[in-house]
């Protein structure tokens, strides 16, 4: 499978983090016969690891309208796949500016979820966070007390504490925790006290191993002129690594310069569950090819050298994502110590034959054997524009929301729901989505097909943030 590979055009498939390019290459999708229960009704049963959501290969046209939505707070079933839908926010949700359109973080990679699935938080347009406490059991969510606090727009929830966020303090270009219940911040790290920066130097997202010791963050001006990945270790200290020079220094650890010609900026950085791996994404131009992963304990820089197409995301161990070389659900899965080693997650796809459409994967509820599913949204950059108008679906899984498993027993992927989203009101109108650790929930991005009314400036239509529950 592996030595397949469309057009060039289809296998330079890479969507810019904050663009949205047109793309003119076509999908089309083994049409095979049904192999679950379509209308399996929902049990007490139904849930991670093992849903009870349909796992058939049909063509799932959209609705002629979109089904009607209330303000935030109502609820809905999917018209098609029966899930229970939850509104979040509406127009009136923004306390600093009504009408500006919410969205979640800019990428599905981000833990914008809570240990239990009692808090999550939504991005605003103004390059801030609200928080809402969430019932799990009803399914209801109540915007809390968002802190006066400089976190960035897209924090991190701990993995082992369902209280800390963990964020990047631009203006004191520091790392801190704020704790939901007693409402304090405290100073993790300070990256100038172990790498040089420049004036201007600065991070925006942070990265937290699942058990909270290792912290990771790109720094530099701005995203796509990122050249520090700084990884900080409770017990160790600073680890650093200039991308520009191949130079890895720091506290710990062996110093030096890597052995391999790769020189070029950031566009992304994002470390593993583990805290053993960095994934890496480069800005356009440079030397090198692919995304590369940093070993963080060595000086072992690996290059993806084939099937590099698309946004990943990272496990304890493991790297998933579409290779970008068939069909674009032909998604692999690879050791992080040896991307060579690829095993496609979902058999019995065919060529594509038709459009192309893209996706965005979550892994926030990974175990440590990185045998959890992995979840996702897709969408077509060619939707219709036209408020109201059904979205295009050529074959199954286009404009939904699923998970596919990953444990290696089968092939399946369940459908959870449609996104109802154009994904022409911008970048962030795309439906990035992010599972919640429990894998019961998954918050989405939609302009529900554009009937949510328009932006403050009239220029394009809003977008709010939706939660489907995954039984």
């Amino acid at each position: 499978m592996g030595t397949r590979r469309l057009s060039a055009l289809a296998t330079e498939l890479f969507f810019q983090w904050f663009t949205v390019l047109g793309l003119s290459v076509a999908a089309g999708v083994a049409q095979t016969p049904a192999n679950a229960r379509p209308d399996a009704p929902h049990s007490s049963t139904c849930g991670p690891q093992e849903y009870c959501a349909r796992t058939d290969r049909r063509v799932e046209p959209y609705p002629d309208r979109p089904p009607a939505i209330g303000p935030s707070g109502s609820i809905i079933s999917d018209p098609t796949f029966g899930s229970r839908i939850l509104r979040v926010t509406d127009s009136r949700s923004d306390p600093r500016q009504a009408g500006r359109p919410l969205f979640t973080p800019s990428s599905a990679e981000q833990n914008s979820w809570n240990k239990n699935s009692t808090m999550f938080y939504v991005t605003t347009s103004g390059g801030s966070f609200l928080l809402y406490d969430f019932d799990p059991a009803t399914m209801t969510a109540r915007q809390a007390s968002t802190p006066n606090v400089d976190l960035g727009a897209e924090p991190q929830f701990s993995f082992r504490q369902g209280n800390i966020l963990y964020g990047i303090n631009r203006r004191e270009r520091v790392f801190e925790q704020y704790d939901t219940s007693s409402k304090r911040v405290t100073e993790v790290n300070d990256p100038s006290k172990c790498v040089k920066l420049g004036s201007g130097d600065t991070g925006n997202v942070i990265a937290v191993s699942a058990d909270d010791s290792r912290f990771m963050a790109a720094l530099g001006p701005q995203q796509d002129r990122y050249y520090i990945v700084y990884v900080y270790d409770r017990a160790q200290g600073c680890r650093w690594y200039n991308t520009q020079t191949g130079e890895i220094g720091g506290q710990w650890g062996p110093k030096g310069t890597i052995s391999v010609p790769d020189r070029f900026l950031l566009h992304n950085a994002r470390m593993a569950k583990s805290g053993k791996f960095v994934y890496m994404t480069r800005s356009r131009g440079g030397i090198g090819h692919g995304w590369v992963v940093w070993e963080i304990d060595g000086m072992n820089i690996s290059a993806c050298s084939q099937g590099c197409s698309g946004h990943h995301v990272l496990g304890y161990s493991h790297i998933i994502g579409p290779s970008g070389m068939i069909h674009p659900l032909d998604v692999w899965v690879r050791p992080l110590n040896r991307l060579e080693a690829f095993t496609p997650v979902i058999s019995g796809l065919e060529p594509a034959k038709g459009f192309w459409y893209d996706s965005h994967f979550s892994w926030n509820n990974v175990d440590p054997n990185d045998s959890a599913p992995v979840c996702f949204s897709t969408y077509r950059p060619t939707n219709p524009d036209t408020p109201g108008a059904a979205l295009l679906v050529t074959g199954p899984w286009e404009n939904e929301i699923d998970c596919a498993e990953t444990d290696g027993k089968a092939s399946k992927v369940w459908r959870f729901a449609h996104t109802y989203s154009t994904a022409r009101n911008g970048f962030w109108s795309t439906p990035r989505g992010n599972v919640s650790q429990d894998g019961r929930f998954f918050m989405f991005t939609s302009d529900w097909e554009d009937q949510l009314g328009k932006t403050p400036n009239g220029d394009k239509y809003r977008t709010d943030v939706f939660v489907v529950e995954l039984r």
